[in-house]
């Protein structure tokens, strides 16, 4: 059986552009089934400066002030293995990596 390959649109916040030196979003290949740890690992690969900033390297968590969203829904707490919307696996939409603020 042949792995498919999917091109998944990745909306990084600003300060994750500039240390990847990209403007606006990113598209990913993603082989196998398309699921947060499958863009986040795409995403180190390619941008390897972001190694361990959305995410823990030891644990593969998600980092306290980092959100992932996608099709308008907060996915930030859901298993990183389960599979995203096909909207998100055709490219139709993106996955966005959302840094959030603290403080009050």
């Amino acid at each position: 059986m042949a792995v498919t390959t999917s091109t998944v649109r990745v909306v990084l916040p600003l300060h994750l552009r500039r240390l990847a030196e990209v403007d606006g979003e990113v598209a990913l290949p993603v082989e196998g089934h398309v699921t947060q740890r499958a863009i986040l690992d795409a995403l180190e690969a390619t941008y390897p400066v972001l190694a361990g900033l959305t995410r823990d390297r030891a644990t593969a968590r998600r980092r306290p002030l980092v959100r992932f969203f996608a099709c308008g829904e907060d996915l930030s707490n859901e298993d990183p293995d389960a599979l995203l919307p096909e909207a998100v696996a055709t490219g139709a939409e993106p996955y966005m990596v959302v840094g959030s603020m603290a403080g009050g």
